[in-house]
């Protein structure tokens, strides 16, 4: 990776994804990389400018990077996930998901909730859940190994903050992290 001119790191459900873009200005060579793994190469490009576009996780996101003249021979790397800037998809992201971070049975395991389809995703896997309505609002159970877990839904009773979604693990409450 002698031309590497740019690495992002992408949050998606299934996991923190590193997008590595290599951009050979004399060569016109393109690679791109997710994860180590290469997704996209060509060679003696002639156009040094315009897009390569590939899919990133589980879920076969889109992602876009953008290459751009800026002046002479310097060049700017832009990338878009989902047709938004990086910057755009996370902000939004951050409204539409939940994200713990744990630690059972000597491992790390990053939880994600997606809140408009109630999908629960651990370390890269979308988890079996059973829903059920209680009292206050509604539980989403699933297990983590030998682990009770459910994501309790409640009404915030304040419209601006809506929903307040808190995981629960073996009856302890884990504390949500930003993104």
């Amino acid at each position: 990776m002698t031309d590497l001119v740019a690495v992002w790191d992408v949050a998606l459900s299934d996991g923190v994804h590193k997008i590595e873009f290599e951009h050979g200005t004399t060569s016109g060579k393109r690679v791109v990389y997710v994860d180590g793994k290469e997704e996209v190469r060509k060679e003696w490009m002639f156009k040094l400018v315009g897009k390569e576009t590939f899919c990133v996780g589980a879920a076969k996101t889109k992602a876009t990077i953008n290459i751009d003249a800026v002046r002479g021979f310097a060049y700017e790397y832009t990338l878009e996930i989902n047709g938004k800037s990086l910057k755009k998809y996370m902000e939004n992201r951050s409204k539409t998901t939940n994200t713990w971070i744990l630690h059972l049975d000597g491992e790390d395991f990053r939880v994600v909730l997606e809140k408009d389809t109630m999908d629960v995703w651990c370390n890269g896997k979308k988890m079996e859940t059973a829903g059920e309505f209680v009292d206050d609002g509604t539980e989403t159970h699933f297990h983590i190994g030998n682990h009770d877990c459910y994501i309790k839904a409640v009404s915030s009773g304040k419209r601006k903050e809506g929903i307040i979604h808190t995981l629960i693990v073996d009856n302890r409450e884990i504390p949500e992290i930003s993104c």
